[in-house]
């Protein structure tokens, strides 16, 4: 048996490696006119949604309303864009932006290019995750609303769901 002098701590160099350092911003990417800034209830938010053009989208599009603790509109993100009868949400998008942007609450929206504006209940399943996650957050959701056309739309709130 044999052996070493000198220990292999001090005869090899230690390998360095790359540690990438990282910022976090929250980015505008556009911007929309509307009359009032301050949302009162469903029909503010259906109203809201109309001017982007929400009830005339071919598939469905999920979105959050960031609000101040005033229930002034902070901005709004689309979540994500689906098919004709589905759209994928996760906890972890929905709350990214909201955080970024200190938001206080949330109303959650999104179409239904039929027409039909009942929730499923997938729609039902994903707004009890995301209100939990909310909770979890302290980030409030204070309503989903479902957009069916011009003049029809759900608010889960006004049948109380949340």
């Amino acid at each position: 048996m044999t052996r070493t002098n000198t220990l292999p701590l001090f005869t090899e160099e230690a390998s360095m490696v790359t540690i990438p350092q990282y910022g976090i911003r929250l980015v505008r990417e556009s911007e929309f006119r509307y009359a009032n800034k301050k949302i009162t209830g469903a029909e503010a938010v259906c109203d809201l949604l109309q001017t982007i053009g929400l009830h005339e989208k071919a598939t469905e599009e999920f979105y959050s309303i960031y609000l101040s603790t005033k229930n002034d509109v902070l901005g709004v993100e689309m979540i994500s864009r689906g098919t004709l009868t589905a759209s994928l949400v996760h906890p972890r998008e929905v709350f990214k932006g909201a955080l970024l942007a200190n938001a206080y609450a949330l109303i959650l929206a999104h179409n239904h290019p039929s027409g039909n504006v009942e929730p499923s209940n997938a729609d039902k399943q994903v707004t009890a995750i995301l209100t939990k996650a909310g909770n979890i957050l302290d980030v409030k959701i204070l309503d989903h609303v479902i957009i069916g056309s011009k003049e029809g739309y759900y608010s889960f709130r006004d049948h109380s769901l949340i």
